[in-house]
């Protein structure tokens, strides 16, 4: 396992992050114990969670384990939640006003069994509350010692923007990282999100790192999906959504260029995919999301790949998704040869 700082911090994570998004639902306790395991024996230290996720199940069953855990060990682990979304029925059980997110964060603090969070993230933009009020609760819950860090998670570039230079300018905490979806079928970040994060220092902390499985080569032009993956198991959903990326032949110049690379590597196709996101600019830490002990271990194999410039182009020119107007392309912008800064 490798490792990086957590954006511009001094917290050293691991380059791959475990996702606890299946705990309590998709994966039970003991899948989900054994996962924490194999996760910490290969190397690895960043445990990402949200209060949403199974309603807090996920956040308990983290909480738990910690309390099995050596102290040496629970010292190891740097631990990621989240705040925003909806966790109960009243009109105030959901935002990111001071009022939320005070209420969310000691929820999280118990479940977790923890007296802090290491990294401490607004899991949306909410268009409701002023980001100043979001800022300031922020800032008071870093100098009381409740969170060590802060984050962003599925904010667009505008957003990133105003909340650091507010941040700058009433010197309140300014975020270290930001959680966005990315990978090799969904590049798009690379027109504001990535620049604005680079200017910023904020690391990135991908998440749906293999396309929701179509990195994984288990998708065929031929067949819908059925069966124990994501879309098959459910008909409804997985008829739409393979119907939508499958008709795009981007799609299929991706997973064809992916299974070229790991063909000759000798590697499997999710580690390439995994492996091609790690060393992308601004990336901190690539989050893994696996419903499976079996299926973790296929990604942990990812640990230390590096492509070469070769397969690193091969898998570029496949999955760039070049932007057709200015000022992201067009004429006299030449996108699909424009490389972003190491």
């Amino acid at each position: 396992m490798e490792y990086r700082t957590l954006g511009n911090s001094g917290c050293v994570v691991s380059t791959l992050a475990l996702g606890t998004m299946t705990f309590g639902s998709e994966t039970d306790e003991a899948g989900s114990h054994a996962q924490l395991d194999a996760f910490f024996e290969a190397g690895g230290n960043l445990i990402d969670t949200a209060d949403v996720y199974s309603r807090g199940v996920s956040e308990e069953i983290i909480g738990r384990w910690l309390a099995r855990q050596s102290s040496e060990r629970r010292g190891q682990v740097v631990l990621a939640t989240k705040g925003r979304f909806t966790m109960g029925p009243g009109p105030n059980d959901l935002g990111l006003s001071r009022r939320h997110l005070r209420a969310a964060l000691h929820a999280s603090l118990k479940r977790l069994g923890v007296d802090h969070i290491d990294l401490y993230q607004v899991h949306a933009h909410d268009p409701l509350t002023p980001p100043e009020e979001t800022l300031r609760f922020l800032d008071d819950a870093v100098r009381a010692g409740d969170i060590a860090y802060v984050g962003l998670s599925n904010y667009t570039g505008w957003q990133l923007q105003q909340i650091v230079g507010l941040a700058e300018l009433r010197s309140l905490v300014k975020p270290v990282t930001l959680q966005p979806q990315y990978n090799l079928l969904v590049r798009e970040i690379e027109w504001e999100i990535i620049p604005a994060s680079l200017a910023n220092g904020l690391g990135l902390l991908p998440w749906s790192p293999l396309g929701g499985g179509w990195l994984t080569g288990k998708y065929t032009r031929d067949a819908r999906p059925t069966g124990a993956t994501r879309l098959g198991e459910n008909p409804n959903r997985g008829v739409e959504a393979y119907d939508r990326r499958s008709s795009v032949q981007r799609t299929w110049d991706v997973v064809e260029a992916v299974e070229s690379v790991a063909g000759g590597r000798g590697v499997t196709m999710a580690q390439v995919a995994l492996a091609w996101l790690v060393d992308r600019p601004a990336v901190t830490s690539v989050i893994l999301g696996a419903r499976t002990l079996e299926q973790l271990h296929e990604n942990l194999g990812a640990a230390g790949l590096h492509l070469d410039d070769a397969e690193r182009k091969q898998l570029d020119a496949a999955s760039d998704p070049a932007p057709a107007d200015y000022p992201y392309g067009g004429p006299g912008v030449d996108q699909r040869s424009r490389t972003l800064p190491a």
